[in-house]
């Protein structure tokens, strides 16, 4: 009986490795202030018609790479938001974090690349088979910006790289209800880098999941 404990104990302390790999890291931390992106003007910036484009400068460095990279995606797809490309990046976080948590990977797969889909199904499919169970509750996200941003103007393949710093609480449970890792009452931040890309010359507002990283 104990041999089968220790077998299980490293089976589910392997899954809970995997878990982490797949959607970053996480450590304990006090709750703090309302989340903030990262927002600087320049007034020497010049874009598009000649004058400061506030929806760039707002969330990017004037000096930062990403300018120019930017200003071209709004060439190639005028109606392109840095602002709005934020907003869903926030909404997308959550839910797919949670549909992943909680093996719900179905209801956001239309927002996943085919490899990020497989990955998370693989890792929610080990879980079931070991009778590991997580239980979640999303409270925010305490700071989010963007990192990194490419466009390949072969194919108007647009990649926006952004980092997610969010704050859940999480428990793992084997299938005989016992908690294995982590406490229910305690909010755990868990630091995430997502990159998202789009083709923008299609009339798609939809971007994707193309990869995890912590």
């Amino acid at each position: 009986m104990k041999y089968e404990l220790l077998i299980l104990l490293g089976i589910a302390l392997f899954l809970i490795f995997r878990l982490r790999s797949v959607l970053g890291t996480r450590e304990g931390f006090e709750k703090s202030s309302t989340p903030t992106v990262t927002s600087k003007k320049s007034p020497d910036f010049k874009v598009i018609e000649g004058g400061p484009d506030s929806d760039i400068t707002d969330h990017v460095d004037a000096e930062s790479d990403m300018v120019e990279t930017l200003m071209s995606i709004k060439r190639v797809d005028p109606n392109f938001k840095l602002a709005d490309f934020l907003n869903g990046a926030r909404a997308a976080y959550e839910m797919i974090l949670m549909g992943f948590e909680r093996g719900e990977i179905d209801d956001v797969r239309a927002f996943l690349s085919e490899e990020v889909a497989q990955t998370f199904d693989e890792v929610v499919q080990q879980r079931h088979e070991r009778g590991i169970r997580v239980e979640a509750e999303f409270a925010g996200i305490r700071e989010m910006k963007l990192q990194a941003v490419t466009f390949d103007k072969s194919n108007n393949i647009a990649d926006l790289t952004v980092l997610f710093v969010g704050e859940m609480m999480s428990v793992a449970k084997n299938k005989d209800g016992d908690v294995i890792e982590g406490d229910a009452k305690q909010v755990k931040r868990q630091k995430d880098v997502w990159t998202f890309s789009k083709d923008m010359s299609l009339n798609d507002p939809n971007w994707q999941l193309v990869a995890t990283d912590e």
